[in-house]
């Protein structure tokens, strides 16, 4: 009999309205505040949903190159495709699936649900999923800060970027 799959499931509360932060993730300017340095985004079925942690890097390896929207309801849930990081090249040939739901909590506050599913097991699977266990949550954090104190300021991180991309 086969267990039940593995998934990683995340949630944080963000101080801002939920219309604030839909955009935040489905508009290329508002994953620039908190997710990363540089992003392709057009919140449209199969529209791009490519987040470039690394710009100086070669295309295909900036970061999650090549993703797609799935699927959204306007402030309420986005679905999209997802990659391993280019140091897990078998995983990374392949895709599974990230779900955000969005939840209103009062006037000034969103629930933001993160479900990541769609892994295989063993190799580079296993890596994968230990990788993104522990990357999610500094995402979600750095979109609670984002609310709190501003923007993330890539300053620092692009040029250390810069300084080791070849």
């Amino acid at each position: 009999m086969l267990g039940a799959p593995r998934a990683i499931d995340r949630e944080v509360l963000v101080e801002a309205e939920v219309d604030a932060v839909w955009q935040a993730w489905t508009t290329s300017e508002g994953i620039k505040t908190f997710f990363a340095p540089d992003a392709r985004v057009e919140l449209r079925v199969d529209g791009p949903f490519e987040i470039f942690i690394n710009p100086y890097a070669q295309p295909g390896l900036k970061g999650a190159d090549g993703m797609r929207i799935i699927g959204f309801q306007k402030n309420r849930m986005l679905s999209f495709t997802w990659n391993a990081p280019p140091s897990l090249p078998e995983a990374r040939q392949q895709r599974s699936v990230v779900v955000l739901r969005f939840e209103p909590e009062g006037d000034k506050r969103t629930r933001v649900v993160l479900h990541h599913t769609g892994w295989g097991e063993g190799g580079e699977w296993d890596q994968a999923f230990e990788y993104f266990s522990k990357a999610w949550p500094s995402v979600l954090g750095n979109l609670q800060k984002r609310f709190a104190t501003g923007p993330v300021d890539w300053t620092e991180w692009l040029q250390r970027m810069k300084a080791t991309t070849r």
